[in-house]
């Protein structure tokens, strides 16, 4: 629809100007979830009654019977009319000024059928109770003139519930971007000339400015380092769990937590320049330009509402030239009976029914979708980019294989608990790797005595009256040893020594591992190797996901040899490695420009700006906050097969769909012509309301029938 992204746009416009009308459209033409849920409410409490009211003379006669006994003969009708009338002009007001737009601009959709319809049920009732003795005889039955009220309140309350969900799923935007900016702090440690530090609030630091970074603490602003050193946490740029060692010199981005040293920076970028501003503008962009979904029903709706208003007016001037007397009551009714036979009640109900059975399905199977027009792009999906760490992997760095070095002659078990027992009092995630992995070899740990973490130097402690330290071998490609140290061993190729995994067995190759070295009273010991490994359930999954049709690729912030380790084995389509937040969410993109429908899974804050610009984001449930506020849908789990079920609940709530949508059209392309009066010429037929009524029933009772078939389907 043409005005999807303008209202969306234009009343983020307006915010910079005010704060805008409570009721002002948000998407769809419609206001916030929050002015239309306590619609919804009343129009539940209103509606259920007037379904009671409608069909209880049909369900328990006697009772009905019973209960109006002495009754005027048009309460029944007249206490309908009064429950209704507030659903359609209260409840309904959205709707309505909606479709007063669309015949205004000649514009149709399913504002334009629904209202339609339900308008001409609800005047169309309200007349037959006021004249319902001046209608010809065969629009009478036993009971009076049939009225639909129900048919009016039913459908627009089930529409409100619709436009609710989208209207949530939508504001999600808003979740994702607040998110992103309570990463950076409010304050930061201005340094002066002098030396002298004051906390300043964080929009007063201008590039240039000198800024103290404690241990703990998040980077204000974009910049670099000029004195001290520490390991920062940059997951929310890379993925990757292992911190970074910073020193004199080396670049810092805002957002990013500084772990065990003090910093001294100089500001960059401040304000809208810094990284973590262009990750949040690309959020923002990413769900103001994404064209939202040309929905099926309205596509419909485009041919269909033209041509039953045609048909409509067309039996009108036929019956009042061509039909008997009187001529003017048989042509106004024929031309309302196409109108109320046309009424959207199955329509209304072959989306939200399907997606409310979809949606409830997913989530007793740990799919928990978030915005619906994700999960129908879903079904259309080939192509499946997927982030590596948290996502294919466990997203922590496991120890995965010691190598003695040249003439120790210590067990590896021994190894192992020596570098335990100093890591123990250690937070860094490559220590509580050792100590997990002693752990489960079920070895005890000794107490560690002295001590001490120097960011970028490792650890040291004394055990068992050994002095223990342990230090980055390799970092970037690089070799890194302690000052004095002998050299991390080599084979005579001159290629360091891959250590051996706890099977026996050579473990990922070196580039992409992380290699730490032991040292046992200043001599080289051990290498112990770290990588990220895959999930159990990893390669079953990605099998699956490649039988279901769908090309995946591996898109990560990890080096390139970390990368193809993972990938080669999983016989993944393509790998790109080193990938930024923007480079993520540029190749998808990319891929969106060749005509291709994108999934993109992924957990961490890196993949944020890639989850809200995909059509389909799928975020893992044990990931970061914002990775789950801007994808669709969330896994609970965190486990690969999560996307499997994902995409055959999809595919199934689609097909569901389609098939509601032929049956509700179905149906009314059968009655429409009956009720124009077009077998009456022949047979003298005529379409009984009553009849009329009966195949309204009975299509909203095949379409509920069909969609409730979801609870069963396998994932």
């Amino acid at each position: 629809m043409s005005d999807h992204c303008c209202d969306s746009v234009g009343n983020k416009n307006a915010g910079l100007a005010g704060a805008p009308p409570p009721d002002a459209p948000v998407y769809m033409g419609l206001p916030d979830a929050r002015v239309l849920l306590p619609r919804f409410w009343v129009a539940l409490a209103l509606t259920l009654p007037v379904l009671v009211l409608s069909m209880g003379e049909m369900i328990a006669p006697a009772f009905f019977h019973r209960l109006f006994a002495g009754a005027p003969a048009a309460l029944n009708g007249w206490l309908q009319f009064a429950l209704t009338t507030p659903v359609f002009f209260w409840c309904g007001k959205f709707f309505i000024r909606r479709w007063w737009r669309s015949i205004r601009e000649r514009d149709t959709n399913m504002f334009t059928l629904t209202v339609t319809g339900t308008g001409a049920a609800y005047v169309y009732s309200t007349a037959a109770l006021l004249l319902g003795d001046a209608l010809p005889p065969s629009f009478q039955t036993a009971h009076g003139v049939p009225l639909y009220f129900e048919g009016a309140a039913v459908i627009t309350t089930l529409v409100l519930l619709g436009q609710i969900i989208e209207q949530r799923a939508h504001a999600r935007t808003d979740a994702a971007i607040r998110a992103l900016m309570a990463l950076a702090p409010a304050t930061a440690h201005l340094v002066h000339a002098d030396g002298r530090e004051e906390d300043v609030p964080l929009e007063t630091i201008q590039p240039g400015d000198a800024l103290r970074v404690r241990p703990g603490e998040k980077v204000p602003v974009d910049g670099a380092v000029v004195s001290g050193a520490s390991a920062v946490n940059e997951s929310m740029l890379t993925g990757e769990p292992v911190p970074v060692e910073k020193k004199a010199g080396d670049a810092v981005s805002a957002g990013t937590l500084n772990t065990t040293g003090a910093l001294l920076l100089r500001a960059a970028r401040v304000g809208r320049d810094t990284l973590l501003a262009q990750i949040i503008r690309l959020v923002e962009e990413a769900q103001e330009t994404g064209a939202p979904i040309a929905r099926l029903a309205d596509r419909v709706a485009a041919v269909f509402v033209p041509a039953v208003l045609g048909v409509s007016a067309l039996s009108f001037v036929l019956w009042l030239v061509l039909g008997p007397a009187p001529a003017f009551a048989h042509a106004l009714l024929s031309a309302v009976a196409v109108l109320i036979i046309a009424c959207p009640c199955a329509l209304g109900l072959a989306t939200p029914v399907a997606l409310v059975t979809g949606i409830g399905r997913g989530a007793l199977a740990g799919v928990l979708v978030k915005d619906a027009a994700a999960l129908e792009r879903l079904s259309s999906a080939r192509t499946l980019l997927i982030d590596k760490t948290g996502t294919l992997t466990e997203g922590r760095p496991a120890l995965t294989g010691i190598t003695p070095a040249p003439g120790c002659d210590l067990a590896e078990d021994e190894l192992l608990r020596l570098a335990a027992a100093a890591e123990a009092p250690s937070e860094h995630p490559l220590a509580r790797a050792v100590t997990d992995a002693a752990k489960a070899r079920g070895l005890a740990l000794p107490p560690a005595e002295n001590f001490a973490a120097a960011p970028g130097a490792g650890v040291s402690a004394v055990v068992s009256g050994k002095q223990i330290q342990l230090a980055r071998a390799q970092e970037g490609g690089a070799e890194r040893r302690p000052t004095g140290e002998p050299p991390v061993p080599r084979n005579p190729t001159g290629e360091l020594l891959v250590p051996r995994n706890f099977a026996g067995e050579s473990p990922a190759p070196q580039d992409s591992a992380t290699l730490v070295a032991l040292l046992i009273d200043g001599r080289h010991a051990a290498t112990l190797a770290f990588s990220d490994t895959l999930k159990p359930t990893t390669p079953a999954a990605i099998a699956e996901l490649r039988r279901l049709g769908l090309r995946v690729v591996m898109v990560t912030g990890d080096r390139e040899g970390a990368a193809r380790a993972i990938a080669e084995p999983l016989r993944l389509d393509a790998v790109h490695a080193a990938a930024t937040p923007a480079s993520k969410q540029r190749l998808v993109r990319e891929h969106q420009a060749r005509g291709q429908t994108v999934i993109f899974a992924g957990d961490g804050l890196n993949d944020a700006p890639a989850l809200a610009a995909a059509d389909a984001g799928i975020a893992m449930g044990a990931g970061t906050d914002v990775a789950m506020a801007s994808a669709g849908i969330v896994l609970v789990r965190g486990d690969l097969r999560g996307i499997v079920k994902a995409v055959y609940l999809s595919r199934a709530t689609l097909r569901a769909i389609r098939q509601n949508l032929f049956l509700a059209f179905f149906y009314n392309s059968l009655g429409i012509p009956l009720a124009a009066g077009l077998l009456y010429p022949v047979f003298g037929w005529q379409l009984n309301p009553m009849i009329a009524a009966a195949a309204m029933s009975l299509s909203s009772l095949s379409v509920v029938g069909n969609a409730l078939r979801l609870r069963r389907i396998r994932l």
